[in-house]
């Protein structure tokens, strides 16, 4: 950091950083946060950082940490376990004991926790239903966040958890969000009422038994869907399926109370600060999603869709309130609204 008289010497020189503005480079972004020269004129920022750049700091360390290392993503996720019992059980037992989800251990099991025997012929211990560990009911308390999903365990890509998705994949994003992207801005960006328009609905539930039947394999070019719409539309199919939103139902609150803000600036750095409360998996789903949103605006002479018309379509699309009430659907439509609308017009700079 600068001292306090190199500091004074070089504002009588150079124009001070105030606050960087939304379309700035995150380069620039990062360099005007930690005190540097910004341009050919240059300008300092005098420690301690304002407000606004440090939470920059902190998105571009995260989104540096996400993309370490392309090979594996590090996304902690939690064991979706599951009791299990013997076949000699009592069926009817069974379900009042353990609900309709039900699995049976062929043979003695050992904990793969403690490593000591399952003893007993009912209520053994639990497996986890995403990568198979077996582990007594008690052990599966203090197993860490460390589910690995086996990709024979995972049935279908739609309605499946986000994260159990990418970490099964071994990928930063769910596949089908980057399949989709890819090939709607290949062909599509220019395509009037992109998001808007819907495509036929027995067209859009083919993609979606496809993606479930090939996985990344799929085949969803102009060939077989001519109809760009159909692919928009099974994207946002994609995103309402999920069981937990992109949006968790943990943030949706906080999201909500952040959009009620009145001071422009106030409610982009409450919008941040809950970004960062967002599992990684959804941020960076997120993210990837408003930089593709962005693209959409930027031809809006051809498309007819802005921020606000995005805002519309995908609002209650990435964020649903954890209640299964219409009227508070219908109350927060306008600030599910507003949220994409920010986090679109200022992708370059929450994320």
């Amino acid at each position: 950091m600068f001292s306090q008289e190199l500091w004074l010497e070089n504002e009588k020189k150079c124009a001070v950083v105030r606050k960087p503005k939304p379309g700035r480079k995150r380069q620039e972004l990062l360099a005007a946060a930690w005190g540097v020269k910004v341009g050919v004129k240059g300008g300092f920022l005098w420690p301690p950082l304002k407000l606004f750049a440090c939470p920059q700091i902190s998105s571009l360390v995260r989104r540096a940490a996400l993309t370490h290392n392309d090979n594996h993503f590090n996304y902690e996720k939690t064991h979706n376990f599951k009791s299990v019992c013997p076949p000699s059980a009592d069926f009817s037992d069974t379900l009042l004991l353990f609900g309709s989800q039900v699995h049976t251990f062929r043979g003695p099991h050992w904990c793969e926790y403690c490593a000591n025997f399952m003893w007993g012929l009912i209520a053994q211990g639990v497996r986890c239903s995403d990568c198979g560990l077996n582990v007594h009911k008690q052990c599966s308390k203090h197993v860490p966040n460390d589910c690995q999903p086996d990709l024979k365990r995972i049935k279908k890509v739609y309605c499946c958890d986000l994260t159990t998705l990418v970490k099964a994949h071994n990928a930063q994003r769910p596949m089908v969000v980057d399949i989709c992207i890819r090939e709607i801005e290949a062909r599509g960006l220019k395509s009037e009422g992109l998001y808007r328009v819907s495509g036929f609905t027995e067209h859009i539930e083919d993609v979606k038994m496809a993606f479930d039947r090939d996985g990344e394999k799929v085949d969803i070019s102009a060939n077989l869907y001519p109809d760009i719409n159909i692919i928009t539309g099974a994207l946002k199919l994609y995103f309402r399926d999920l069981p937990i939103p992109v949006i968790t139902y943990d943030t949706y609150s906080k999201f909500i109370e952040a959009a009620k803000i009145a001071n422009a600036d106030e409610r982009l750095e409450a919008v941040h600060e809950v970004l960062m409360l967002l599992p990684p998996a959804h941020y960076e789903t997120l993210r990837y999603l408003m930089i593709h949103l962005k693209k959409v605006t930027m031809n809006e002479k051809d498309n007819f869709m802005n921020a606000e018309n995005l805002g519309i379509v995908f609002g209650p699309t990435l964020m649903r309130p954890p209640e299964d009430s219409m009227l508070t659907t219908l109350h927060d439509m306008r600030y599910q609204k507003l949220i994409v609308q920010i986090l679109i017009e200022n992708e370059d700079v929450l994320f």
